[in-house]
């Protein structure tokens, strides 16, 4: 082997060891750096094709109308998670990685995984439940898990819902799966039960006959089942009237708010007296000296 001073002084040498290393360069780019390019090419594409995968199971939901679109959530979900692990295989062999084994190791991988993640798999679990029996739909609105709101979407793990302030929740399937689940869209009609209280000096025949006239000025509301208009109980300072009506679910709340002011406007053009707070005060008489008691 040449020293460094023979190297230094011989041109030939420099040229031949320079030579020498830009061939093993060239060697290793070739080998391995178009291999890495060819995966990173290989990543790209299946995140790509994954998404349109998933986007193209999601509007093909959203044009037919036989089966529910939580279902075409659901699976669009599983079908790009399947995809990117397809990908995750062909880039490895790209490289050089011995497929063959690396599924042998990831099929061990992923039951160590799921033994150690299995609140994770019973998140998945609940998932398959929720898209199987269908309590609810994505659209409806829900009450789950201690969140009021509408479903936006089911996922793998997660179920997402909009509540009424417009706030994103995502909630695992498991808490909602396991628990009580409020569909309140899963009929087309609602019952509005509303109570109000009138002063006990007030007719109460008339104030229901008043109620009686409203309902059946509303044509939202449905004459079958028959609307309910009753005394519900005595209270301490008023009599409280009962007040049933059956609406469509969408227009639950706008007739609840417009039987109640209208009501109110009502009493009061027919001068019927709302419940008044009544407070008594018992006076105590002040103590009096004891005539019979002996004196010092």
């Amino acid at each position: 082997m040449a020293s460094l001073e023979q190297i230094v002084e011989n041109p030939a040498v420099i040229e031949k060891h320079l030579t020498s290393a830009v061939e093993t360069a060239m060697a290793v780019i070739t080998t391995y750096g178009l291999k890495m390019i060819g995966a990173v090419f290989i990543l790209i594409i299946g995140w790509t094709i994954s998404g349109m995968v998933q986007n193209a199971i999601l509007r093909a939901g959203k044009r037919t109308h036989r089966l529910d679109i939580t279902v075409f959530t659901f699976g669009a979900s599983v079908a790009r998670y399947a995809v990117l692990m397809f990908t995750v295989v062909a880039m490895l062999s790209s490289v050089g990685v011995e497929t063959t084994s690396f599924v042998a190791v990831l099929g061990a991988m992923g039951l160590a995984i799921g033994l150690a993640l299995q609140g994770a798999l019973g998140h998945v679990a609940a998932g398959l439940m929720l898209i199987l029996f269908r309590p609810f739909r994505v659209g409806d609105t829900i009450e789950a898990a201690g969140v009021a709101g509408i479903v936006a979407e089911v996922s793998l793990f997660t179920t997402e819902i909009y509540t009424a302030d417009n706030i994103k929740v995502v909630i695992p399937n498991n808490l909602i799966w396991s628990g009580v689940i409020k569909n309140l869209s899963g009929h087309e009609l609602r019952k509005l039960v509303i109570e109000l209280g009138v002063s006990y000096a007030a007719n109460v025949e008339e104030a229901m006959a008043v109620i009686k006239d409203l309902i059946a000025a509303d044509a939202r509301i449905r004459k079958d089942p028959a609307p309910l208009v009753a005394v519900a109980r005595l209270a301490d300072a008023a009599v409280i009237l009962l007040l049933e009506v059956w609406v469509a679910n969408a227009d639950l709340n706008a007739v609840k708010f417009d039987l109640n002011q209208r009501i109110k406007l009502a009493f009061e053009q027919k001068g019927i007296p709302g419940p008044a707070a009544q407070r008594q005060i018992y006076v105590a008489a002040p103590n009096k000296p004891n005539s019979d008691a002996p004196k010092t």
